[in-house]
């Protein structure tokens, strides 16, 4: 009886189309599910993020073109990381099945969320990009105008030519005075 309802539920389910791309990412899944216990574990975390990237995709989706506050990607360093923005990102925790999403700030690391399940993380993530572009346009819109600075009028500045004028004029007139004072004294 079990093997018949088995075969009627398995009917049931390949009448319902599947798509690709969610078959795909339940393999993704399983394997990396299956690789978390193998020798391997910096491959199950690139194929964890890799999983947790795509279901961040609808959100990133609904982000205007305009908005260039985030530039997210995986970064295959010595500890993989799928950054959000230049200082949030999401990292594996010691076990490697736990997501850990975190933010570099002025006083240090603080950690924004951590779960076993994407979709846990998805949320911290759609409520810290919200967040952001909350800054953003308060950012936006608290600059104020730069005013227009009134200078005091200035009276048009003499060239330099006529100070060294004057000051040649006065040197001749010196230079002639001591020359005529000195030959008046010699008499």
């Amino acid at each position: 009886m079990s093997d018949v309802q088995s075969i009627g539920s398995s009917a049931t389910a390949a009448s319902k189309p599947i798509r690709l791309r969610d078959a795909l990412r339940q393999a993704r899944i399983e394997a990396a599910d299956r690789t978390g216990v193998v020798v391997d574990l910096r491959d199950a975390e690139v194929a964890r993020l890799e999983i947790l990237n795509e279901a961040l995709d609808p959100l990133f989706e609904q982000i205007p073109d305009r908005i260039d506050l985030f530039d997210r990607g995986i970064s295959q360093g010595d500890t993989p990381r799928l950054w959000i923005d230049v200082v949030a990102h999401i990292a594996m925790g010691r076990d490697k099945r736990m997501y850990r999403f975190v933010q570099d700030t002025r006083f240090g690391r603080t950690v924004l969320a951590e779960s076993h399940t994407a979709s846990v993380i998805v949320q911290a993530v759609t409520d810290y990009v919200a967040r952001r572009m909350v800054e953003r346009e308060h950012a936006l819109v608290a600059t104020p105008m730069p005013e227009a600075v009134v200078q005091p009028e200035k009276k048009p500045r003499r060239s330099g030519i006529w100070s060294f004028a004057f000051g040649f004029i006065a040197g001749i007139v010196a230079l002639f005075g001591f020359a005529l004072f000195a030959a008046l004294r010699s008499f």
